[in-house]
């Protein structure tokens, strides 16, 4: 596995799932993942991961994102404006725009969009107002929304009520690192919740009650690397073949067999992202 930094003791492969899952949300454009893509996607075929979901952060750069959808089977794209970047793109975030841009066959999912107070890079009534357009996108394409809230918890949950109270809509709560009750909340209303590296760490206690509660129906694993490697690999660059390392352990936390968790997951995930085709790996399993 790449990404070892200079001192960094020397850990063991990871172990192989022996049945397709998909990561259901990366970054495969980013640093060192998009300058070795070919080496990156091959690693993570050699431990299971059959399907990857890679994610859009900025309209700018959503042609690359699609670009390497469309390289790799299995490999999808979502369109969408992240938190950090809504001020620089409140002028061209707009559900017409994410629609418009959504209908191209490996667009599957609109986002990654929310609120994010922890940083608080765009204004915070600005990245609520570019937050309803990726919703009012997820409910005419009916299309999952991938949602990243941090530190705004309760606005969030408040915008998500109000907006289904229009009109439902799919979403997932992506790389989820909030309070158990805002994982019931998110599963009250209809929406998915998908598990990190962040599940296997120390202080992550509360991020494994919540996956405790989340039923298995609902659950969905992902890497969001290059970022949040899980243990033993915590800080390593972070690649979709570490969703390995984070589905054992919900595997093991849900008291199921990781070959059950891989179908499980991915049944779940071609449920939500409906639009994706499973590649044959999956139909093979079936």
């Amino acid at each position: 596995m790449s990404g070892k930094k200079k001192g960094q003791r020397d850990l063991p492969p990871i172990e192989p799932v022996g049945a397709p899952f998909v990561d259901s949300h990366c970054h495969l454009t980013y640093g060192t993942l998009g300058r070795d893509a070919d080496a990156v996607v091959r690693r993570a075929h050699e431990v299971g991961v059959a399907g990857m979901l890679t994610i859009s952060t900025k309209l700018e750069t959503f042609p690359e994102v699609l670009a390497v959808a469309e390289r790799f089977p299995g490999v999808w794209a979502s369109v969408g404006t992240h938190p950090h970047h809504a001020e620089a793109e409140k002028d061209v975030v707009n559900a017409g725009k994410l629609v418009e841009l959504a209908a191209h066959p490996k667009v599957i999912a609109i986002g990654e969009a929310g609120l994010d107070y922890f940083y608080d890079r765009s204004p915070r009534d600005i990245q609520k107002e570019v937050f309803r357009e990726h919703i009012a996108a997820a409910r005419e394409t009916g299309l999952p929304l991938v949602i990243h809230t941090r530190e705004a918890e309760e606005d969030t949950a408040d915008m998500l009520e109000e907006e289904t109270a229009k009109g439902a809509f799919p979403f997932v709560m992506h790389c989820f690192s909030s309070a158990p009750w805002l994982a019931q909340k998110a599963l009250a209303l209809g929406g998915y919740v998908s598990f990190s590296g962040i599940v296997t760490f120390r202080k992550g206690e509360e991020v494994r009650e919540a996956a405790e509660l989340v039923p298995l129906q609902r659950l969905l694993v992902e890497t969001d690397a290059p970022f949040l490697a899980p243990e033993p690999y915590r800080g390593r660059v972070c690649e979709p073949a570490h969703s390995a390392v984070t589905l054992r352990y919900l595997a093991d936390l849900k008291g199921v067999s990781v070959e059950e968790m891989a179908r499980i997951t991915s049944e779940n995930f071609f449920r939500l992202f409906s639009k994706a085709e499973p590649p044959a790996a999956f139909r093979r399993a079936a």
